[in-house]
C-alpha cells in the first residue's frame, strides 16, 4: 500500500473512532469523554482505575449506547465494504449489496416472520433468523439463475437474474402485506431500518458473519483490481474469474444478510460510502474496500445519532437519513458520471 492510502486507512481509523465516540457521549445523559474512558478502563485489570459514573449512567453507556454503536458500526461497515466489493465483481461503480436479492430475501422473510411467526424460537428471535434465510435464499437463486443463462455467470447475466429474483420476491411480499394488514407497521419499521432496538445480543449474532465476511474481502481485493481489466484479459493473467466471483459473492451476500437481519433494510450505504472513498482516494480495490469498511461504520454511527436526536425524544428511521443524503449524492454521481461500466 502506498504511502497515499496507508494515511487514508489512518484517516479513517480516526474518523471511526470520532464517531464511537459521538455515539457514546451525545444523548438527554450528560456523559463525557474522560467518564467514558475511565469507566472502560476501571473494568481492565491492573489499571485501578475508579470509574466516576454512576450506576444509571454506567448502565446508559454500557447498556444502551454502546450496543448501538457497536452495531451501527458492523453494519455500516459491512454494507459499504460489500457495495465496493459488488462494484468490483460486476464493474460498475453504482450497484450496491442488496443488487442480487438480498434486500427482497430480506423484506420477505421479516414479512413472513412478522405476519406468522410469533414473537421468536426458542432463545433466538424469529425475526433475524427469517431476515437472514430469505436474504440468503434470494442471492442463492439469483446466482443460480444466472449462472444457468447462456452468459455463464457473467456479470450481465447476474443482474438480471437479480433483477428478476428482486420482482418475484418483492412480488410475494406485497401480497403477505396485503394478507396481513394489521402487520403493515411493524413491516415498515423493519423495512425503514433501525437501530433503536439494539442490544447485546445483536451484536453477537451478526459479528461473526460480519467479521469473517469482510476478511475475505479484504483477502480478495488485489484480485478484483485484476478483474477490473475484463474477465479474459483477467483469466490470461492466471485468476479464476469464476472462483473469485463466487467467492466474493458468497462472503458479501452472508455479511450483508447478517447486517440487514438485525437491522433493517438501510439504503444508500453500499454506493455511496464506496464511490466517495474512489473519488477521494482512487479507483484500487486495494484501498477502497479497507477505507470502506471504516468510512461506512462511522458513517453509520453518525447517522444514527441524527436519526435519535434531531426530534427528540422521537426518533426517525435511520433509513431515512441514509436516504436522505444518499439520494443527492446518487442524483450527483448519475448527472456527473460518464460510463457505468
Amino acid at each position: 500500500m502506498t504511502t497515499k492510502g496507508t494515511l487514508a486507512v489512518l484517516g479513517g481509523v480516526v474518523f471511526l473512532v470520532g464517531a464511537a465516540l459521538v455515539g457514546l457521549t451525545v444523548g438527554p445523559a450528560d456523559i463525557t469523554v474522560g467518564e467514558i474512558v475511565r469507566s472502560a478502563a476501571s473494568h481492565l485489570p491492573l489499571l485501578h482505575v475508579r470509574s466516576h459514573l454512576s450506576p444509571t449512567d454506567s448502565a446508559i453507556v454500557w447498556q444502551l449506547r454502546a450496543p448501538r454503536v457497536v452495531l451501527g458500526l458492523l453494519v455500516g461497515g459491512m454494507l459499504a465494504i460489500a457495495g465496493g466489493a459488488y462494484q468490483g465483481v460486476f464493474r460498475n461503480p453504482l450497484v450496491d449489496p442488496y443488487l442480487l436479492g438480498v434486500a427482497a430475501g430480506a423484506g420477505l422473510g421479516a414479512t413472513l416472520a412478522i405476519s406468522y411467526g410469533g414473537s421468536g424460537v426458542g432463545s433466538y428471535d424469529l425475526l433475524p433468523l427469517a431476515a437472514f434465510t430469505g436474504a440468503a435464499l434470494g442471492v442463492a437463486l439469483a446466482y443460480a439463475l444466472g449462472s444457468a443463462g447462456a452468459g455463464g455467470r457473467s456479470p450481465a447475466a447476474l443482474v438480471l437474474a437479480g433483477v428478476t429474483v428482486v420482482s418475484f420476491l418483492t412480488a410475494i411480499q406485497t401480497f403477505v402485506q396485503q394478507q396481513h394488514a394489521n402487520s403493515l407497521e411493524q413491516v415498515f419499521d423493519w423495512i425503514l431500518g433501525r437501530l433503536s432496538t439494539a442490544g447485546w445480543h445483536d451484536v453477537v449474532l451478526c459479528a461473526p458473519y460480519v467479521l469473517v465476511s469482510s476478511a475475505v474481502l479484504i483477502l480478495h481485493r488485489r484480485l478484483l483490481d485484476v478483474l477490473a481489466v475484463g474477465d479474459e484479459e483477467a483469466a490470461t493473467l492466471g485468476v479464476n474469474v469464476k472462483r473469485v466471483r463466487l467467492a466474493v459473492v458468497v462472503a458479501a451476500t452472508v455479511g450483508t444478510s447478517a447486517a440487514v437481519a438485525v437491522s433493517g433494510l438501510i439504503g444508500f450505504v453500499g454506493i455511496i460510502v464506496p464511490h466517495f472513498v474512489r473519488l477521494a482516494i482512487g479507483s484500487s480495490y486495494r484501498i477502497v474496500l479497507p477505507l470502506s469498511l471504516l468510512v461506512g461504520a462511522g458513517f453509520l454511527v453518525l447517522a444514527d445519532v441524527i436519526a435519535r436526536t434531531i426530534l427528540s425524544p422521537e426518533e426517525i428511521p435511520i433509513g431515512v437519513i441514509t436516504a436522505f443524503f444518499g439520494a443527492p449524492f446518487f442524483a450527483v454521481v448519475l448527472r456527473t458520471s460518464r460510463s457505468f461500466t
